[in-house]
């Protein structure tokens, strides 16, 4: 158990190698800055397609808790009634 904790604590280690350094964060915008390395995005477009990525990644893993929690099958013939019931 103690193993665990250790590999754990050694890769949370390097989140602090990801942040910017102070180069990179002068040549980041505003809304970027110290969290990123490499400069900024080229275009507004940048901005746009990330939101979209992000809309669509929100959205998948809203459904799949929804449909996690309550899959709404509930007819006796369907395979999931067949798996939970060992009669």
């Amino acid at each position: 158990m103690k193993t665990s904790y250790l590999l754990l604590l050694l890769s949370l280690d390097p989140i602090t190698g990801i942040l910017a350094c102070p180069a990179c964060t002068l040549q980041q915008p505003r809304l970027l800055r110290g969290i990123t390395h490499g400069v900024g995005p080229d275009s507004r477009w940048d901005y746009l397609i990330v939101s979209v990525a992000v809309a669509i990644v929100l959205g998948s893993l809203y459904f799949s808790i929804k449909w996690l929690i309550r899959p709404g099958e509930r007819s006796e013939t369907h395979i999931k009634q067949v798996i939970l019931t060992f009669d």
